[in-house]
């Protein structure tokens, strides 16, 4: 079994503080053995980390590692509400890519999420998932990702 603050640890990340909602939600919520997890933007210590289109001034390399911060960001969210030790499994993920007229590798930009789930989860972090582009997301991020997480009972 994998223990996810080790994993983390062998990764050289760290948990971040959850950032405040930027409007009228939370970040998460827990209702029964499910947590949704509201959409995360790749910030750090509450600032955006970029902004812009994929496929026009981000690239797919750059977008990919910020799925990746929006995933980091997630877990933190779970860690406040439930503690990542409760996860029984992630069970979807939505990402969201501002793309650029003609960008279509929304995929391969939202792998970046769910490589770091399956690497700091193991077998846990495997999930259902889609991936969106849009125009516009909150603030111009280029990227944004939510997920469902199953939680053992208490």
């Amino acid at each position: 079994m994998t223990d996810p603050y080790a994993k983390l640890a062998e990764l050289g990340l760290e948990l971040p503080k959850v950032s405040p909602p930027l409007a009228a939600y939370v970040p998460a919520v827990r209702s029964g053995n499910h947590v949704y997890v509201s959409g995360q933007l790749p910030m750090v210590d509450g600032k955006l980390l970029a902004t812009g289109k994929v496929g026009a001034e981000i690239s797919p390399e750059q977008a990919k590692e910020l799925a990746a911060r929006c995933a980091l960001n997630g877990l933190a969210a779970l860690e406040s509400l439930v503690g990542l030790g409760k996860v029984a499994r992630i069970v979807k993920v939505v990402g969201f890519v501002a793309s650029a007229p003609g960008f279509t590798g929304q995929p391969a930009v939202i792998n970046g999420a769910s490589e770091l789930f399956g690497e700091v989860l193991g077998e846990k972090g495997r999930h259902a998932r889609s991936a969106v582009g849009v125009g516009e997301l909150p603030l111009g991020a280029p990227v944004e990702v939510e997920l469902i997480a199953e939680v053992v009972a208490d």
